[in-house]
């Protein structure tokens, strides 16, 4: 339906820090797994960015074909046009680094090594965003070769530009219809005026690449003048007179991309201030400075388009974020290209990256780091699609979009302006669209879920019982039909472990038939429901954690209710039933922790038992993790919690020691000296078959310390704190360069 191609990318960094390098391609598991290609091939996509990675295939100077052949052959039998990466943020094999004379020589071994094996691949990328790699490398140091100064930047920039060009020549000796698809991340910096110099350094070095590959940079060049001194005038004549100008511009654009220099440090946290050699500044997002906002995707695709005149590929969308937040960057993101083209822009494709996620970017690819899902979650054994994957085929064949979609995303609300001293009002803004129901919204976890949809700019209905009674169902009929909301999440019940022993006919009319009910009158209306139950359902006798195939055993009536209400919803379309265990939250004095906590703040011992085993899950992260569950639309059980099991009595001496209490005075006795009535299995932690919660429990109870604290002081106004989200192009640590004086492309303030 659309002139525009639907491409996409397989994040496949392989990056050196110190003597260690970290290859993207296994941290997904797609190094093993052939039948992935399949999957992207059910997507739609026309084509796909490739690794046939320097590092990965001839790390010892003798190619290993056996990787690539197979998956070549493999996109060529499914119809997909690859897109081959030769090196993508490396430095190549350990023998060799970008401030090596000899890189460029060897990388262009390895492409014509590649086209011959593979004479028909038509598209190339042989240096994956080269001025990207070479800040990261050469002048912030956080990759190897670690150096931190103007003139490896620029030699590191020259080396893989050379190393392009020599590369593309080989190929095209084999291949002379190959095409160049350069890509590179491009923003806008903007900056106060002391800072002006900087930022329009900053807008002239983000066309660097494009600029040399396409031979602009002659003796009328403003980056002829500032590389002259640096003694590197005859590498860009020789550059210059022999250019290899891109057939495809590829740009990569995030949501961090715009930078903001300010030189009023004391505006910002410590960790984001740092500066040139001549200036102390701060170098944070746009973003989450700028109001009203400058640059932004359209802009970077219209002046790449007016600067070069060539086609342009949207060749990265990805937003390492929840999951409403990536579909709607990812909608936007098309919605944009399609504006833009029909303002005259010659844009060929929009590329999903990251179709396994990624892992580590939070920390610039430094240290492990998160994993971040994308089109795919590969946290289980299998990859399982994300409403990512659903989204990206609708757009591309011009299907409704989930109802998410249309409620604006987190840099188009008012709490994305995070620095700085006040700045002109803007208005709150209503997410509307169809919203999400929340059944119990008055109780602790309704109100966790109606805060999590708050915070994720989620339109949200919280209805306590006075508007919604769960046992009603001709109420529930009627509100259903009123509100028409796209899903349901049943945080009602009946709570009472212990009360359950007495009444168990009221807990089962409350927890088992109340919510099959629901279910059942969501499953006709075609809306997903979401029920919690419990790993009370399990006896907790087979000596090892419990995943969503163990059958279920309870030895209580509350136990029971939820095993009934496990069954009754269980094969019901759109039907999800999220199992977790011993709850914890800063915002829940009733629970295990909060009581502790309060104990331990008045001096006094606190008895926890020391034979039962539990998983304690951090419920801002179970209502983060559940949320994005529901948008992919997953069905049946799914176990959800801290992962790590524990006694009772562990966990609270973990919990003290990070409130700042005496481990001490938690007291380890026996189960039965502090649980009532009804009985609980000794041993029953919860794991996952299907892929396990992200937050580790030392993270959680760290969350939880934090989060405490924040509340109890929540009468001091609040420090300037780091953005949730951390972007995957962070580019936190300021540039060491000289800087010419050129023509702003950012009003200063």
């Amino acid at each position: 339906m659309t002139g525009i191609a639907l491409w996409g990318g397989v994040e496949c960094t392989v990056n050196r820090v110190a003597d260690r390098y970290r290859d993207q391609v296994r941290l997904s598991g797609h190094h093993d797994r052939l039948d992935d290609l399949d999957r992207f091939a059910a997507l739609g996509l026309t084509a796909i960015r490739y690794p046939v990675l320097w590092e990965r295939t001839a790390p010892d100077g003798e190619p290993d074909w056996s990787w690539p052949d197979a998956r070549l052959k493999r996109l060529g039998a499914l119809g997909i046009r690859p897109i081959v990466g030769l090196v993508h943020h490396g430095s190549g094999p350990s023998h060799t680094h970008l401030l090596d004379p000899g890189f460029a020589r060897g990388l262009a071994r390895h492409a014509g090594a590649v086209a011959e094996r593979y004479p028909w691949v038509a598209d190339w990328t042989p240096v994956n965003e080269p001025v990207t790699t070479a800040r990261f490398s050469a002048l912030y140091g956080h990759w190897y070769p670690h150096a931190t100064d103007a003139r490896a930047f620029w030699v590191a920039l020259l080396n893989q530009v050379d190393a392009t060009r020599l590369s593309m020549a080989a190929i095209r000796r084999v291949n002379p219809a190959a095409r160049l698809i350069q890509t590179d991340d491009l923003g806008l910096t903007c900056a106060t005026s002391p800072l002006r110099h900087q930022a329009e350094h900053d807008n002239l070095r983000r066309w660097a690449g494009w600029d040399l590959l396409a031979g602009r940079v002659g003796l009328d060049h403003p980056l002829f003048a500032l590389l002259t001194p640096l003694g590197l005038a005859d590498r860009l004549r020789a550059i210059a007179d022999d250019p290899c100008p891109p057939d495809v511009i590829g740009v990569n654009h995030y949501l961090t991309s715009d930078r903001f220099l300010d030189h009023r440090v004391d505006r910002y946290p410590e960790h984001l201030r740092g500066g040139n050699g001549q200036d102390r500044y701060v170098d944070t997002e746009a973003v989450r400075v700028l109001d009203p906002l400058p640059g932004g995707l359209a802009e970077a695709l219209r002046a790449t388009w007016h600067r070069y005149r060539t086609p342009i590929a949207l060749t990265e969308v990805h937003n390492g974020c929840t999951r409403e937040e990536q579909l709607r960057w990812a909608a936007q993101a098309w919605d944009t290209a399609h504006a833009v083209a029909a303002e005259g822009a010659d844009i060929r494709a929009v590329t999903p990256w990251a179709l396994l996620g990624s892992r580590g970017w939070n920390t610039l690819l430094t240290a492990d780091g998160v994993y971040e899902p994308g089109l795919f979650d590969v946290t289980a054994a299998t990859p399982r699609a994300t409403a990512l994957a659903t989204l990206w085929r609708d757009l591309a064949a011009g299907r409704p979009r989930h109802p998410v979609v249309d409620q604006p995303g987190w840099w188009q609300r008012p709490d994305r302006l995070t620095y700085g001293e006040a700045r002109p009002a803007m208005a709150a803004s209503d997410p509307g669209g169809r919203p999400l129901l929340i059944c119990g919204g008055h109780g602790a976890l309704g109100r966790a879920f109606a805060r999590a949809c708050a915070a994720r700019g989620l339109a949200h209905v919280a209805a306590g019982r006075d508007r919604l009674d769960v046992t009603d169902s001709d109420r529930i009929a009627t509100v259903l039909r009123e509100l028409t909301p796209w899903a349901v999440i049943n945080a009602a019940g009946w709570v009472g472990v212990d009360d359950a022993e007495a009444d168990e006919a009221a807990c089962q009319r409350i927890n088992a038939v109340a919510a099959t009910a629901l279910a059942r009158a969501c499953a006709s209306d075609g809306i997903a429901c979401l029920n919690l139950s419990s790993d009370l359902v399990f006896a907790g006798d087979i000596g090892r954690s419990l995943v969503e195939s163990d059958p279920p055993r309870p030895l209580g009536a509350y136990g029971r209710s939820k095993a009934m209400m496990e069954a009754g919803c269980a094969r019901l379309p759109g039907s999800l039933v999220v199992r977790t265990a011993a709850l914890f939250s800063p915002h829940d004095s009733d629970a295990f922790a909060g009581r502790l906590v309060s104990a331990l703040d008045t001096g006094r011992p606190f008895p926890a038992a020391s034979d039962h085993v539990v998983t304690p899950t951090y419920v801002p992260a179970l209502v983060d993790a559940a949320l994005d569950l529901l948008i992919d639309g997953v069905e049946g059980i799914w176990h959800l919690s801290g992962g790590e099991a524990v006694s009772w009595a562990e966990f609270g001496r973990r919990i003290a020691l990070a409130c700042g209490h005496d481990p001490a005075l938690i007291r380890p006795v026996a189960g039965v000296d502090v649980h009532g009535p009804a009985p609980r299995p000794r041993y029953a932690p919860l794991a996952s078959e299907r892929g396990p919660l992200a937050a580790t429990l030392d993270d959680a109870i760290s969350r939880f310390a934090r989060e405490r604290a924040v509340d109890r002081a929540a009468a001091t106004p609040a420090a300037s704190v780091r953005p949730r989200h951390a972007p995957r192009n962070d580019q936190s640590v300021p540039v060491s360069a000289s800087s010419p004086k050129l023509a702003s492309q950012c009003s200063p303030i």
